[in-house]
Formats: structure tokens, C-alpha cells, sequence
């Protein structure tokens, strides 16, 4: 199943409390609860004004569908083509 990388604009969002947070997280849950298992939330990392996350989805529609829901902007959403790490190196 396709990876894709959704950064989202809202700013401060390095200022956000870890309830805010919570609250965000708990409203993305519950948006994915009711779209089904196809489409599954990995991890999201907060930087500046951006939270980049990443999800498994079977196409872009449906993480722009999640975001909808959940009233998270979804500016830009990029499929992941391939994985690297040191070990690409060797």
C-alpha cells in the first residue's frame, strides 16, 4: 500500500500545548476510525509552522478525504517513491 508524506500548514504549531496536541491526535483517531483499516496515521513531526505526518492510504484521495473530515489543511500530500537510510550506503 501506497506511503505518503501530507504537510500541513498551521501556524504556531511548534507552540502547541501537549493538550492541544492531544486534541489533534484524538480528532485524527476518530476520523480514521470511521474511514476504516485502509488508511493508517504512522507518525507526524511538528516543525515551526508545519506538521509533516505520515500515513499509508490506498490513494491521495482518501488522506485528502481524512483531512477533510478532520478539518486539518492538507497542503501539500506527496506519495513516498522509496526509503533510504545509512544502510543505503553499504
Amino acid at each position: 500500500m501506497p506511503k505518503y508524506v501530507i504537510e500541513r500548514e498551521i501556524p504556531g504549531a511548534g507552540k502547541l500545548t501537549g493538550e492541544e496536541l492531544k486534541g489533534i491526535s484524538q480528532t485524527s483517531c476518530g476520523v480514521l476510525t470511521n474511514m476504516g483499516p485502509q488508511i493508517q496515521w504512522l507518525q507526524s513531526y511538528v516543525a515551526g509552522d508545519k506538521i509533516y505526518c505520515v500515513y499509508i492510504a490506498p490513494n491521495e484521495e482518501m488522506v485528502r478525504e481524512h483531512a477533510k473530515q478532520g478539518g486539518f489543511p492538507a497542503n501539500v500530500v506527496s506519495e513516498v517513491s522509496v526509503i533510504i537510510d545509512p544502510t543505503t550506503a553499504e
